[in-house]
């Protein structure tokens, strides 16, 4: 259909995506034509390597025989080998050498669970074989405090070697920046004979000892795998005189094979799509896109408006990444993805059936997959798809068998639907997750992506483009000619490339020129030396340079191309506004100087033809393809039959040998003067079902299909504020630490979903929601409020929840409500932090806002709010960030009120309002099928402050009701560990939906099948205006393990948050701390994590000796110290911080007198501890609730209580 235009070479070029399912191969003839192929990526029956198998079978020559000397110019290639060594835990051994106090730091991480409701948490497996210590330390300004240990470092390293060990992982506190100790354990290692060292100042030089530390892990772990598989493809090939071999890197340049390492191998693949989806859409025109990369095993999506996007820390299979990746959002639907229909929902994915077995129709008895989908719809013709299934390769997709397993699906619902409507249910909710990834890097991130073009790409990427625009609103889809492999074709178009950063010095930070060029110039220095190594001249070299920018004492920087500093704080300033939504009048400082060098690409030019006209277009046959529950003829049309200027309106299925692309009903294709396909939206009515009007008669039954789509648009809502949130925040509570929840909630306030971030959070917003609903006070359109009162709906008062009315487009109606819940660092009260063990009163706590309007009108109300701050005797002590954090609020709600309409335009109010009922309805009948299987129980649970907490559960299995009845719990006391009654239903909701063990949105249909009885005056229900910080935080854990004990379900976890608090007039700050997680029955609890109530973040120790005058002495796992039982509780933690000035401490802690209760016959975990050491070496013991001031030198230890085993030893 079209040629582009190539200088003629003398050898070949192999450009090739090795994928997980497939390997797509891209070869330039040297004539300058290109010839495409498409392999399985494991097909052992077949070949031992399909780049080696697809390159000898182009060339024609026998596998077993070499390639000869100059045939091959260049390989260009990404490769999934280390994702996948990574995701299956099959790197290398590797000996990890961490600063002292810091052995367990990577295990540990930032202590968050990544499973908010998992009864048996389960942590990513640890990537090092063995730790050693290295006696050494400087602060965060550079200064010694301990000389590294030569001697001792010398002898650990060799006893390790020793052992076998021969890669090694050196991660230095502060090395990034102060590399003389790392550099020194890398000479010693050398020495001693390892074969792969990676130091943290090379692999990562950036600040965050965990995420570098954990890079530089996986540079060591996965290096020698990609050396070994690159040695593998030379033996292949068995060339003498080797062709240039490079490798795709996660931040989008080629390198050279002997220089690729498992840092940049990440996003080796998925990269290279994005360079062929910019280059490609350039050339056409178009500067604004959405990479929609569909293949075998995932969608990989991105966000390009002018320049690559580039994120500087990711978590890639449970490891956080801290260096270069192009900004790519992956999820778990491509065409592998595996369909099950259970409890009445339809789930797609997220695990995938991969290429062996692969999906239903690869003949090898996999699972039903989203590939089967578009079989058995007629949206992939087996007759046009590859004959390589079967036991001898040859046979086509068995459609039989995909069209068989739907009806069965069919059959199992049993209300009259056919086998083709099952496969399209799954295929709008496969469609709806492609549409929510999107909406993450780009409406959740400012951008309106109307006017985007989406640049489809990838295997499966044709068949469901036009359905993932439509969702999204976009008019205009591109494919180009090579779609179907553009990833492969992307690394053909590829520069050879290097990029390095250098931690801005003081003088860099506060933008001195000179100092900035001098910086400057000697990256690029070593970057020319770097790409002049791998065969390119000082001409091909390009350079771009720039900085990330951010705001002092905050995490979020932006990159910013090198000029003055001025007029970078002013373009920073612009792109904070455009981004996310304001600008704060913080100073601005140079984070990280940044020059990319590159060269060496290839040259495209597409040749430009001119349309024709009225020329007719030669079908190949009429085939039928479902759609909106109806078959429709189809044309099928080669894409080499058509030309220039050539439309065809939808549907139609057009075939070329490397991909299907399907245009829709309401879609109209053009092919441009490239010779590239255009797709256009035509409305006439929608394609999809979820953009369907139901008719009202239907609304009172939930259909399956609606109902999956419902809540993951609802939850994605959620989602999308939160991300908004945490963008435009700036306090360390919220960027950080993640102490902040968002939700949805209909027009009573019943929660409709809540993204899974803090559990205490969680059953207890809506509290404060009905309080603005049933308050006097009027609510207008453009009205915002805020509430902290936690006896009008609150928790307690350092947590805001701002909340904000969705009204109609005539502002006459309310239709739903939309909130955010977040950490304030401080609200006021008797010590910095608002977390005080001394208060005995709620005024002593803080400042109380009881149902305030933040923003009247569209006005928003600073001068009142920062009055209402600054009053009474114990006013906030920075106000400037409490008001930055509520705006950041409002900035989230208002996500959520757009999001919202969106979807009642999109469906209709009255079905937006059915399903919002149905999801309850759904979350109801799965706690009812919880109740079903639970007996009665009860528990009494004292307390170290002399209350106790008593629980009786009563389930009436007729019904499916359960009543959980506190009576008989302690009286409210003088102290600060009462908890609202809010807080004790959040507790009740959380156990019941751990109990579920299933995917099941939180909201308020969780509750409906449970009555709870909570005595007013009581610890768990307090009158005011007795004090509460610490039942937020400590009871609501205690309530937790009451309940799960009443239930016999779940060993004790720690039974507190170990909350410390510590600052002055100038510094405040706030961290919990975790402890092991608990034992179950059949299974172990792990070490250090968060648990129950709580899963917040801890900031990274780099992070918080650089922004607080401290340093973190230890924080590391006490092995062993976790409850025993036939299973055992997780193993506690012992945290000690050094304190460089004069501070205010407080410490709100449980079970520092008896142990976390055993159960089942289980051993009693072991108590906590709280100590202070004195400059002078004197200790003094902390109680579990306790204050102290510390002045600079001394030091406060938190040992953490464990749980209790589960079950009897030896049983």
């Amino acid at each position: 259909m079209n040629k582009d235009s190539y200088t003629p070479y003398k050898s070949w070029q192999f450009w090739i995506d090795r994928g997980g399912t497939f390997t797509d191969i891209v070869a330039r003839h040297p004539d300058g034509t290109l010839l495409c192929r498409k392999y399985l990526s494991e097909n052992p029956e077949a070949y031992a390597d399909a780049a080696v198998y697809g390159i000898k079978s182009i060339l024609d020559i026998p596998q077993s025989d070499p390639v000869p000397d100059d045939l091959i110019d260049k390989i260009k290639m990404g490769t999934t080998v280390a994702t996948n060594a990574l995701l299956e835990r099959k790197g290398d051994s590797v000996l990890l050498a961490i600063t002292k106090g810091f052995k367990d730091a990577l295990e540990i991480g930032y202590q968050a669970r990544p499973d908010t409701f998992a009864l048996k948490i389960e942590k990513p497996d640890i990537l090092y074989t063995q730790v050693i210590e290295i006696n050494e330390r400087v602060t965060a300004k550079g200064e010694g405090v301990q000389a590294l240990d030569i001697e001792r470092s010398k002898k650990a390293l060799e006893t390790a070697y020793s052992q076998g060990l021969t890669a090694i992982a050196i991660v230095l506190m502060h090395g990034y920046q102060y590399t003389q100790h790392e550099k020194q354990l890398m000479q010693l290692a050398k020495e001693i004979g390892f074969s792969q060292i990676s130091t943290s100042h090379e692999v990562s030089p950036l600040q965050k000892l965990i995420s570098r530390g954990e890079t530089t892990l996986v540079d060591a772990y996965l290096t020698p795998i990609l050396l070994r598989y690159i040695q593998n493809i030379s033996q292949g090939l068995n060339q003498h005189t080797p062709a240039q071999l490079l490798f795709m890197q996660s931040s989008g340049g080629l390198t050279s094979a002997d220089t690729f390492r498992g840092r940049d191998a990440i996003l080796s693949g998925p990269a290279g799509g994005i360079v062929g989806a910019v280059h490609t859409a350039k050339l056409a025109g178009f500067d604004k896109i959405i990479g929609f990369d569909m293949g075998g095993t995932s969608t990989d999506v991105s966000h390009y408006a002018g320049e690559f996007e580039k994120a500087y820390e990711t978590e890639v299979a449970g490891v956080r990444m801290r260096v270069p990746m192009l900004h790519i959002h992956t999820v778990a639907a491509g065409g592998g993805s595996i369909l099950r229909y259970q409890d009445g929902r339809f789930r797609v994915g997220p695990e995938s059936a991969g290429a062996v077995p692969g999906p239903v129709c690869y003949r090898r008895n996999g699972e039903l997959a989203v590939t089967d989908i578009n079989l058995c719809l007629g949206k992939i013709q087996a007759d046009f798809f590859p004959s390589i299934f079967g036991p001898e390769q040859n046979l086509p997709l068995d459609k039989t068998s995909s069209v068989k397993a739907f009806a069965d699906i069919a059959h199992n619902i049993g209300d009259g639907r056919s086998a083709e409507d099952v496969a399209e249910g799954f295929l709008a909710i496969a469609i709806e997750h492609m549409a929510q990834a999107i909406k993450k890097i780009s409406i959740a991130r400012g951008y309106d992506v109307s006017n985007y073009v989406l640049n489809c790409f990838g295997g499966a990427g044709g068949q469901h483009a036009c359905l993932v625009a439509e969702k999204l609103g976009i008019k205009t889809v591109f494919l180009h000619s090579y779609s179907g492999i553009l990833s492969a074709y992307g690394m053909g178009l590829a520069d050879i490339k290097v990029e390095r950063q250098k931690v801005a010095c003081p003088l860099i930070q506060s933008g001195d020129i000179s100092a900035i060029q001098v910086a400057i110039e000697q990256l690029k220095q070593t970057n020319t030396e770097d790409l002049t190594s791998q065969g390119l001249n000082n001409k091909q070299i390009n350079h771009q340079s720039s900085a990330l920018l951010k705001y002092l004492n905050t995490d979020t920087s932006l990159n910013i191309p090198l000029d003055s500093f001025a007029a970078m704080q002013k373009n920073f300033t612009q792109q904070h506004e455009q981004q996310f939504g304001f600008s704060a009048d913080k100073p601005i400082m140079i984070d990280t100087l940044i020059v990319e060098s590159y060269g060496g690409a290839e040259k495209v030019v597409e040749a430009k033809h001119p349309l024709a006209k009225d020329l007719s277009i030669k079908a190949h046959s009429v085939r039928q393809i479902y759609s909106q529950g109806q078959w429709l003829d189809a044309q099928v049309i080669h894409l080499s039959s058509l030309t220039f200027g050539h439309e065809v309106s939808g549907p139609t299925i057009i075939v070329e040998p490397t991909g299907t692309i399907i245009i829709e009903k309401n879609w109209r294709a053009k092919v441009n003067v490239n010779g590239h396909l255009e797709l256009h939206f035509e409305p006439i009515n929608t394609a999809l079902i979820s953009g369907q009007t139901i008719e009202e008669s239907a609304l009172n039954k939930a259909d399956p299909v609606t109902l999956e789509l419902f809540n993951s648009a609802f939850m994605s809502i959620a989602q999308q504020m939160g991300i908004v949130l945490r963008n435009t925040s700036q306090s360390v509570n919220v960027k950080e630490r993640l102490d902040f929840s968002c939700a949805i909630f209909d027009a009573t306030g019943n929660l409709i979903a809540n993204a899974p971030h803090v559990p205490v959070h969680l059953g207890s917003m809506d509290a404060s929601v009905k309080v603005i609903i049933n308050g006097q006070q009027s609510i207008n359109p453009g009205d915002v409020f805020v509430q902290n009162n936690p006896y009008n709906g609150g928790s307690h008062l350092p947590d805001i929840t701002v909340i904000t009315p969705v009204f109609d487009a005539a502002n006459t109606h309310i239709l739903f409500y939309v909130a955010s819940r977040a950490h304030h660092e401080d609200v006021g009260g008797i010590a910095p932090g608002s977390m005080s063990s001394l208060a005995t009163n709620i005024h002593q706590e803080g400042i109380l806002l009881d149902s305030v309007k933040l923003v009247a009108q569209g006005q928003f109300q600073t001068a009142n709010i920062e009055t209402l701050f600054s009053s009474g005797d114990y006013p906030a002590r920075n106000v400037a960030q409490n008001m930055a954090d509520l705006m950041a609020q409002t900035a989230a709600n208002k996500t959520g009120v757009n999001e919202l309409l969106k979807l009642v335009d999109q469906h209709g109010l009255k079905t937006v309002y059915a399903y919002m009922q149905h999801i309850q309805d759904s979350a109801k009948t799965s706690v009812q099928n919880v109740l079903a299987r639970l007996e009665n129980g009860e528990f009494s649970y004292p307390l170290e402050s002399g209350s106790t907490i008593k629980v009786k559960i009563t389930i009436d299995k007729v019904n499916l009701q359960a009543c959980i009845d506190f009576t008989g719990t302690s009286a409210q006391q003088n102290n600060n560990l009462n908890a609202p009654k809010a807080i004790t239903q959040a507790a009740v909701m959380y156990v019941f939906r751990c109990l579920v063990d299933d995917d099941v949105p939180l909201n308020a249909g969780c509750m409906q099948a449970l009555e709870i009885i909570v005595p007013e005056g009581s610890i768990l229900n307090p009158r005011f205006p007795a004090a509460v910080v610490a039942g937020n935080v400590e009871t609501s854990q205690a309530v937790t393990n009451a309940l799960f004990a009443a239930l016999g379900a779940l060993g004790s976890s720690q039974g507190t948050m170990n909350n410390l608090t510590f600052g002055n007039e100038n510094y405040q700050y706030y961290e919990t701390i975790c402890s092991g997680s608990p034992a179950g029955d059949g299974f172990n609890g792990v070490a250090a994590v968060h648990t129950h109530m709580t899963n917040t973040r801890m900031t990274d120790p780099e992070i918080l000796e650089q922004r607080y005058p401290v340093m973190l002495k230890e924080f590391v796992i006490d092995r062993d110290s976790g409850g025993s039982g036939k299973w055992h509780a997780g193993d506690g933690i012992t945290r000690t911080i050094t304190f460089l000035e004069d501070m205010q401490c407080s410490i709100l802690s449980g079970h520092r007198v008896t142990p976390p209760f055993g159960l089942k016959g289980g051993q009693a975990g072991r108590v906590g501890r709280n100590w202070l050491t004195k400059g002078n070496g004197e200790q003094q013991a902390l109680a579990g609730c306790d204050f102290t001031t510390v002045a600079a030198g001394d030091s406060i230890s938190i040992q953490s209580p464990t749980g209790g085993g589960f079950g009897k030893a030896n049983e």
